[in-house]
């Protein structure tokens, strides 16, 4: 399921549970190319965040560049990738 950040309630949204968490902007072409392959990915739940609504969050996980992907255990970062990837390599993120 592909969630959009609402409200600043961050810490909440990915303190249970598998969480990607994509870093993104509406401006960003690579982004929406990812966006298309996420949109294919059941295995673990998304959460959109848009630096541009919200560049403390981008800066306190330290995202420099757009797209970059955090998948998240019960809060605590495991993985991070920056720029487009394939399906396959983002279910590679999750193992």
């Amino acid at each position: 399921m592909i969630k959009y950040l609402e409200k600043n309630n961050f810490a909440e949204e990915i303190k249970k549970g598998n969480i990607l968490v994509d870093f993104y902007a509406d401006w960003c072409g690579p982004c929406k190319m990812l966006g298309e392959v996420l949109e294919t990915i059941d295995e673990v739940d998304i959460l959109k965040v848009n630096v541009d609504e919200y560049p403390d969050i981008a800066r306190e996980y330290k995202v420099m560049s757009i797209p970059t992907l955090i998948y998240m255990e019960n809060g605590e970062e495991k993985t991070k990738n920056i720029g487009f990837i394939t399906k396959e390599d983002i279910l590679n993120m999750l193992k």
